[in-house]
């Protein structure tokens, strides 16, 4: 990401409320996560880009309302993206 100027100096990110404390790259990785965290996740049970965190590991899609378990940051992990794909490999396997 480019670094941004206005006329009143850059424009911080989310981690611009540290300060100067923590170091930089302690900062940029928070930015960087807390960036992906609020981007729009897409709803399992609906397709729609409207999934948001209610809270640690807890997920819910504004237009259906479908609540469910996920990552702390992220709506899917890696580990639960390797178990979904175990799982439908063996119900694969299974129906032939």
């Amino acid at each position: 990401m480019a670094k941004k100027f206005t006329r009143k100096g850059r424009v911080s990110r989310s981690a611009g409320r540290f300060g100067t404390r923590y170091g930089r790259r302690d900062r940029k990785l928070i930015a960087d996560l807390e960036d992906r965290m609020k981007m729009p996740h897409t709803c399992s049970n609906c397709a729609r880009p409207t999934v948001k965190r209610v809270g640690t590991g807890i997920w819910k899609c504004t237009k259906c309302g479908y609540t469910f378990a996920g990552g702390t940051y992220l709506p899917t992990t890696t580990v639960g993206q390797t178990v979904m794909r175990t799982v439908k490999k063996a119900t694969e396997q299974v129906v032939e």
